[in-house]
């Protein structure tokens, strides 16, 4: 069973670097079959995509986010990351890493549990 595990910070201050790592357990983040995401929730508000990494490495963002976000792997390790620069307390949300596939449309089929990040000074 694949299971992912975020970690990272839990307060980040305005104008700072947000990084974030996804430990995947039980799957391979090179296998052909699925891509790997992060997926955030502000407080009140519902699931926003950010971008995801593909099994080969090329990756895709969205577009709201592109010029402030990067996620990159570490295939040694099997973890992916998230960079998020320059912060506000807008981007307090639970960040989610998750992994994908698709079968017609895109499917999410195992979450980490989440992890707060809070931007405050």
């Amino acid at each position: 069973q694949v299971q992912l595990q975020e970690s990272g910070p839990g307060l980040v201050k305005p104008s700072q670097t947000l990084f974030l790592t996804c430990t995947v357990s039980g799957g391979s983040i090179t296998s052909s079959s699925y891509a790997w995401s992060w997926i955030r929730q502000p407080p009140g508000k519902g699931l926003e995509w950010m971008g995801v990494i593909a099994y080969d490495g090329s990756t895709y963002y969205s577009p709201s986010l592109k010029s402030r976000t990067s996620i990159s792997r570490d295939t040694s390790k099997n973890q992916f990351s998230l960079q998020l620069n320059a912060v506000t307390p807008e981007d307090t949300a639970v960040y989610y890493c998750a992994r994908a596939f698709r079968y017609g449309t895109i499917w999410y089929d195992n979450w980490g549990q989440g992890t707060q990040v809070t931007v405050s000074s």
